[in-house]
């Protein structure tokens, strides 16, 4: 067990080790200039370099990032519940919450920056609507995907609705929620920085799509690829963090995190 835990780390680590001095070997043998395509070297020192303005910046697009999820969780669990208690209400809506996740939000961005004052504001709603889909879908799902046998024992208890919603479906509901929320923290970091990208904010609150508008406009293009890695950094450690929490918190009683020798 720990051998193929050791392996899902080193694998990943030693290919990117890799592809990373494929690209050195390649940009420094065509002697590529670095405003097309910068060595992995040239990347680092752009991104030590231009530190304070690349974290500066991705702390700024992690705090709209991070408030949007919250939202999404709320509201999507909220919106899920309330689609469980009723077919009549999820029929209803579902399809609106359906053209939100469709509609591009490159399309919607601009409406919400021009309807809303506060532009700060304004990016966590496009993130919001970009993150909270996956969190209604999967959590619904979840909802509805009890035990037919443990929702019969639950029934010939009488427990009550309420009951059976907190001890039976809402623990049912975890693993589906945990999977939804995978996909909506990487989802919230996307939708924050095309709304980044749609409202062009800059100054000392700008984000790390507006260095990056930035960096190709002056053909600062090591720059450019650094907040790409930041940014690609970031999602990973969305995700990552989420996975951490399923696992502690499903670990002991869930078969999708148990190991399989238990």
């Amino acid at each position: 067990m720990m051998r193929e835990h050791m392996l899902r780390i080193v694998a990943p680590v030693v290919l990117a080790l890799v592809l990373l001095a494929a690209w050195q070997m390649v940009v420094t043998i065509y002697d590529v200039p670095p405003y097309l395509v910068p060595s992995p070297l040239r990347v680092a020192q752009a991104m030590i370099e231009d530190r304070a303005l690349l974290f500066a910046s991705l702390w700024v697009t992690l705090q709209i990032a991070l408030t949007a999820l919250a939202i999404a969780i709320v509201a999507g669990v909220g919106v899920a519940l309330v689609f469980a208690q009723s077919r009549i209400i999820e029929a209803s809506l579902l399809p609106y919450a359906i053209l939100l996740q469709v509609t591009p939000i490159v399309a919607i961005a601009p409406l919400i920056i021009i309807w809303v004052e506060d532009t700060h504001v304004a990016l966590v709603l496009c993130a919001v609507v970009v993150a909270i889909f996956p969190i209604i879908s999967s959590t619904s799902v979840g909802l509805r995907s009890v035990d037919p046998g443990l929702a019969d024992l639950f029934r010939m208890s009488r427990a009550s609705r309420w009951q059976t919603l907190v001890r039976l479906r809402i623990p049912s509901a975890l693993p589906y929620f945990f999977a939804g929320l995978r996909v909506a923290s990487g989802l919230a970091l996307i939708g924050a920085v095309v709304a980044e990208f749609v409202a062009g904010t800059g100054g000392q609150g700008a984000g790390l799509a507006y260095q990056i508008l930035m960096a190709g406009i002056q053909l600062n293009v090591p720059r450019l690829f650094a907040a790409l890695v930041l940014i690609t950094l970031a999602g990973i450690a969305l995700y990552t963090s989420v996975g951490v929490a399923s696992h502690v918190l499903l670990t002991r009683w869930h078969e999708s995190e148990m190991r399989p020798d238990r």
